[in-house]
């Protein structure tokens, strides 16, 4: 059977599975946190804000591709990934960076392949960063269902 994106209506705060699970999500790269999907995020857990305005602050590695994984449960990880410039369009160009999804993702499947962990995530970068999903879906098939990882995008009803 060919490997494949698995797309689910439901909430990607509530990952399906009991195994190693990351949930991935793309953040901006001047540490705004407070629109779109990470609202539900720190609904249900606290940390992965703080850790991102902790990263942040102290800016080491805090860079477009770069991920930071915090666990928020037991066998659980949030992957915040920075994969925006900024939070607004600029002349044209939306604040998505395609290149640094794709470095970020890469990054997300090596964590993956080491906890044999399952990825979950919202249609990541086609909100407010403004990316087209065929594009951010050729990526997740190039970085993470060729790695044989299991992943499910998640829409809300």
């Amino acid at each position: 059977m060919e490997n494949k994106i698995t797309y689910k209506i439901g909430d990607a705060t509530e990952p399906a599975g009991k195994d190693p699970r990351i949930i991935v999500h793309i953040c901006n790269d001047i540490g705004a946190w407070g629109a779109g999907f990470v609202m539900a995020l720190s609904r249900k857990w606290k940390k992965p804000e703080e850790e991102y305005r902790r990263w942040y602050r102290d800016g080491k590695g805090f860079e477009l591709g770069e991920v930071q994984f915090v666990e928020a449960e037991n066998d659980l990880l949030i992957a915040n990934l920075i994969g925006q410039r900024g939070v607004s369009v600029t002349g044209s160009r939306p604040p998505i960076r395609y290149e640094a999804v794709e470095t970020g993702l890469r990054k997300v499947a090596e964590k993956a392949v080491d906890l044999n962990a399952s990825i979950h995530m919202p249609r990541i970068g086609c909100g407010l960063a403004g990316g087209k999903w065929e594009e951010i879906e050729k990526i997740i098939n190039r970085t993470l269902v060729t790695n044989a990882l299991l992943v499910t995008v998640y829409d809300l009803e």
